[in-house]
This record gives structure tokens, C-alpha cells and sequence, in this order.
């Protein structure tokens, strides 16, 4: 559907398209995604210039949504330690424990305009077959003595949307140190380690991503390098490659 009205509109105007529940969700590498009621599921359609800060590095809107994502309900009053988290490059976690949902970015070059759509799902209210955002809110009460609500799908898509637009204005304001800091504090690999190359690859420390969107990793006496997925793995952290 967005596909096709989204070069018919003017400019200014937004587009997104939102799911009930999902039979033919697209996933990395072709996998399909299943999504029942109660999930979190939409399309949204952006164009960027190609000649900003952003539209140079067109690989970090996938963290930029992930990170509108996790804020969409971080940053409500009373809602701020909810253990939502950012996993690199494109899921939302249960601390470091388990998916909450994902991120799909894909981008076509008009001229001089990105248009991208970012379809992004997440998990508000199913507690089957994992976990689900008002799960962790239903936790956290019991854990802590309040009396937080539950969270609707159509209200943490409205945030996550508003959310965005302010993070790209401040990545397009500022660049990747614009919105870095506020990324960093919500993902999930400081001090963790990765193998690279193979599963029995040398280990490196994840430091944290560079101007691109690449995952920065520090190979004991090799310094600091940027790596990528090797694509065939079902963990994306599992076995990861150095870019020549």
C-alpha cells in the first residue's frame, strides 16, 4: 500500500500504515514474521536529503527507531526503568534476556531524496510464546509497590512516531553524537564479547558504533575496528566480520 502511494504525495506530508495483526511480516533474510493481535505493527514512510547528516548515513535510522522504540515508553513519567533495551542493530530486548520486536529499514534513492519505510513491530500485550511490554509493567509493579497501567498498541506507535521525528531533527541538527549518548543508555553490549570471523574466531570487546552505524569492536592488540553480521546467523552478535 505505501509502496505505491508514496511517491504520489507531497513532500511534507507523512504516511504510515498500520497492522491489527500481521500473516506476511517481513524479516531479515527473508524470514516472515507472524504477528497476533496485540503487537505493535506498522510501516512508516520518511524521505531524508541525500546531502544531510543523516542522509549520508542512512544505516543508522534502524537505531534511530529501535532507540524512538525503547523511549516511547521510557520516557513516560513513572515508566522510566522498565527494562526495555536496544539490541544492535535492529531489536528491541527484555534487558538482555529476550526480543521484544524488531526493525526493518529499506530505502530507495530519488534524485536527491531518500525515501525510506521503516516497518517496526513489537510485543505490547501477548504474554505468549515470550514476553510482552505490559508483562514487564505487571513485573515491575509487583516489584516495586505501583500502580503503573498498562501500555495500548496505537498509543506506544503515536510516541514511537513522535519520538523519531525529534531524533532525526537532533541527528540532522547534530550528527551521531547528538543521539549516541541518549542509544548507549539503553542497549545491551557494554562489556559484552564477541567472536570474529568464525565461531572460534579471536575475541573482541564491543565499544560501541561508529559515524556509520557499524558495531566498534577492540581486538586485544589490534585496537579499535568496525565490524558487520556475517548474514547467517540466527544471533546477529554471534559471529561477526571485520569490512575490508
Amino acid at each position: 500500500l505505501i509502496g505505491r502511494l508514496m511517491f504520489e504525495l507531497p513532500e511534507e506530508m507523512g504516511l504510515i500504515a498500520i497492522a491489527v495483526r500481521q500473516t506476511q511480516g517481513k524479516g531479515r533474510g527473508g524470514n516472515v514474521w507472524l504477528s497476533p493481535v496485540g503487537c505493535a505493527l506498522s510501516t512508516l514512510h520518511i524521505t531524508i536529503p541525500l546531502h544531510s547528516n543523516l542522509g549520508q548515513r542512512i544505516p543508522f535510522i534502524q537505531h534511530l527507531v529501535s532507540l524512538a522504540v525503547v523511549e516511547s515508553v521510557r520516557s513516560i513519567p513513572g515508566y522510566e526503568d522498565i527494562d526495555l533495551r536496544v539490541k544492535w542493530p535492529n531489536d528491541i530486548y527484555y534487558s538482555d534476556l529476550m526480543k521484544l520486536g524488531g526493525v526493518l529499514v529499506t530505502s530507495t534513492l530519488i534524485e536527491t531524496t531518500f525515501h525510506i519505510l521503516i516497518g517496526f513491530g513489537f510485543n505490547v500485550n501477548n504474554s505468549n510464546p515470550t514476553i510482552c511490554i505490559n508483562d514487564l509493567i505487571t513485573k515491575f509493579n509487583k516489584e516495586e509497590g505501583t500502580k503503573l497501567k498498562p501500555l495500548t498498541a496505537d498509543c506506544l506507535i503515536a510516541r514511537t512516531v513522535t519520538v523519531l521525528e525529534r531524533l532525526i531533527d537532533i541527528f540532522q541538527e547534530k550528527g551521531p553524537n547528538g543521539v549516541l549518548p541518549r542509544y548507549y543508555k539503553y542497549w545491551v553490549h557494554s562489556g559484552k564479547q564477541v567472536r570474529l570471523h568464525s565461531e572460534e574466531g579471536p575475541l573482541a570487546w564491543i565499544v560501541g558504533i561508529d559515524d556509520y552505524g557499524f558495531l566498534q569492536v577492540h581486538e586485544e592488540g589490534k585496537g579499535v575496528e568496525s565490524v558487520h553480521p556475517d548474514g547467517n546467523s540466527f544471533d546477529m552478535l554471534r559471529n561477526l566480520i571485520v569490512p575490508k
